[in-house]
């Protein structure tokens, strides 16, 4: 059974706080998450699909994506060559009119479709690929979530989930950004930057926004999930552990300044810097170190054949 984090709001009320709170993000979401489509999203993408498998992937004629938000993970592997026939679900209308914008934009072809990935409305066996990213800690009831993935897999298709917090290291993360959080108006004075302005989204989402995020994962409880849904050759593994420090200290300092005052030279300071550290991760520790201790988890396992 998977643990959640500590909420008082019932599972209806969840799903009303992530689609609103969602369907005001959506408008700013690519910029502020830094989500590209370009060849560099394309090849994260691909990176992550590769790492959760622990293999090449395969080239998949049909897909559905969970949580699909903006498109970060199904048009990049649109653009890659790795999905044909792609169908994108999120419980937020907001963030599906941004997807189609952003495929429209891209020259791509995606069918949409606003669902609670707890009832999905899709027959049976419709798809050779059930796949997310970063979504699995917003839903209320996994395990009826998970029997939903298992029903409209097609025998011997694939589910993955990627960008799932590790609940260790959930805590680890806790150090960079309270100490960001403390060096945050000297790093300001520093690069001449004035204080944030207020967040677009406004008070509100500001406060939907701490409890919209309702699981946490230990890896085993995840894979058992996906084993107690009837899948099999379930693989969990973790990604990001130093870039991931870097990253969320970034993060925290540059949403502490205006972000039009922040200079270039610092952006590309992060970008590269994280890249960097991305890829000592996965050369030197994601094979090494228990996946736990990672910031996110990777879930992989397939629908038993026919």
């Amino acid at each position: 059974m998977v643990r959640p984090m500590p909420t008082a709001l019932s599972a209806d009320e969840i799903r009303d706080a992530n689609t609103r709170y969602h369907d005001v993000a959506a408008d700013h979401y690519d910029s502020k998450w830094g989500i590209d489509f370009g060849e560099m999203g394309a090849s994260q993408v691909s990176a992550k699909v590769r790492k959760a498998l622990g293999r090449e992937p395969d080239r998949y004629a049909r897909s559905l994506e969970i949580g699909s938000g903006t498109g970060y993970f199904t048009l990049n592997l649109m653009r890659a060559g790795l999905v044909e026939h792609a169908t994108c679900s999120d419980i937020s209308p907001g963030m599906l009119a941004t997807l189609r914008a952003n495929a429209e934009r891209l020259g791509l072809e995606v069918h949409t479709e606003a669902a609670d990935a707890e009832q999905l409305p899709f027959e049976d066996d419709s798809f050779d690929l059930v796949l997310g990213h970063a979504v699995l800690h917003h839903i209320p009831d996994l395990g009826r979530a998970f029997a939903e993935f298992g029903r409209v897999l097609a025998p011997g298709g694939t589910l993955l989930f990627a960008g799932e917090p590790s609940r260790y290291g959930d805590r680890l993360a806790r150090v960079p950004k309270r100490v960001a959080g403390e060096l945050a108006p000297l790093w300001r004075r520093a690069i001449g930057a004035g204080p944030a302005p207020p967040a677009p989204e406004g008070e509100e989402n500001a406060a939907l926004e701490a409890v919209v995020d309702i699981h946490a994962f230990a890896p085993a409880e995840l894979a058992r999930v996906a084993r107690d849904a009837g899948l099999e050759d379930v693989r969990v593994s973790g990604e990001e552990l130093l870039a991931n420090w870097f990253g969320w200290a970034n993060r925290t300092l540059e949403s502490s300044a205006n972000p039009d005052e922040v200079p270039w030279a610092w952006r590309q300071y992060a970008y590269r810097g994280y890249l960097l550290l991305q890829e000592l991760d996965r050369r030197l520790l994601e094979s090494r170190l228990p996946a736990a201790v990672f910031y996110n988890l990777m879930l992989a396992a397939r629908k038993p054949p026919a």
